[in-house]
């Protein structure tokens, strides 16, 4: 039998590892941290995100000792480094309602109350830039993101910097909003969200190296499922936003409100196929076994697995 880097659990064992951590989420709760078309449930949160909140509060924990600690060798009074976990995952597979969980039941515990949480959308190039470029099609490719900015963001953010600014995204205009930010200041934990955040690419020989996001990552999480699976509930997704954002006529995508069922499916299809299969296939799926922890969902959108990356 081939050996493994990871401990797998099914559900029902991993749900054990909770012990006596509260419940402390309600069902409006849910509703908002919910993304489109992910059926997440209480059950869940109690039975997977339990747990792994336990697990995380028990690194961040030893995380901050460890600091303090070295603090106390130095004799210096250096502020605290925010403890960094990192989220990643296909579009359209529920990152985003994962991590607005993580973030609400890790800010519950006492040691470690404020948790931000930000997307990595703040950081691809503004609309214009990438339609000069010719890559608009290849938006979340890593040749999108802005990686020198989201370099010095996470390097601020380790060294203890405050009050940083993060550019904000519209999802309705498809674009970077002009004047908004969201600013991070001092979180105990911080959550990054987004596509390609485990790549490490390739690094040369010899003394310099390439600094990466990855290499900022205290904790790393990967959301998995079956390509086909995937697929499926971006279609999904797809339907439901023609019927909601797309309706707007400020949204990017207000063209695609008056398909027709089987026109929305072609369109929704050819998207899949010729953009977000290839970039999950080239950049994010061969990035998973990096993860510390990876939630391996069914085809019903909820966690049956989970592997833990042994110590």
């Amino acid at each position: 039998m081939a050996l493994s880097r990871y401990q797998r659990f099914t559900r029902g064992e991993w749900a054990r590892l909770r012990a006596d951590t509260p419940l402390s989420l309600t069902e409006d709760d849910l509703t908002r941290f919910r993304g489109l078309n992910d059926q997440v449930s209480l059950d869940e949160v109690v039975e997977i995100y339990l747990p792994l909140s336990r697990l995380l509060n028990l690194h961040i924990g030893a995380s901050q000792a460890l600091h303090g600690a070295a603090a106390t060798f130095l004799n210096t009074k250096v502020p605290k480094a925010p403890y960094l976990i990192g989220l990643a995952g296909s579009v359209a597979v529920g990152k985003s309602t994962a991590a607005r969980i993580m973030r609400a039941l890790l800010a519950r515990w006492p040691n470690h109350p404020k948790v931000d949480l930000v997307a990595t959308d703040g950081f691809l190039y503004p609309r214009r830039v990438l339609e000069e470029r010719g890559i608009l099609r290849r938006k979340g490719f890593p040749e999108s993101y802005d990686l020198r900015a989201l370099i010095t963001f996470l390097s601020e953010v380790k060294a203890g910097q405050g009050e940083l600014a993060v550019p904000v995204y519209s999802h309705l205009t498809y674009d970077i909003v002009p004047g908004q930010f969201q600013i991070v200041d001092r979180p105990d934990v911080l959550i990054v969200e987004g596509l390609n955040i485990l790549q490490a690419g390739d690094r040369p020989a010899g003394p310099s190296q390439d600094v990466f996001a990855s290499d900022f990552f205290d904790f790393t999480i990967y959301v998995d499922a079956e390509v086909g699976h995937v697929r499926q509930w971006y279609i999904e997704r797809f339907f439901t936003l023609r019927k909601t954002v797309f309706q707007d006529p400020s949204s990017y995508f207000h063209r695609y409100a008056d398909l027709t069922d089987n026109e929305a499916e072609t369109v929704a299809a050819e998207i899949w196929r010729d953009v977000n299969e290839p970039n999950l296939l080239e950049n994010i799926l061969p990035t998973r076994e990096r993860a510390h922890l990876i939630l391996e969902k069914g085809p019903d959108h909820s966690v049956k697995h989970v592997r833990l990356r042994k110590l």
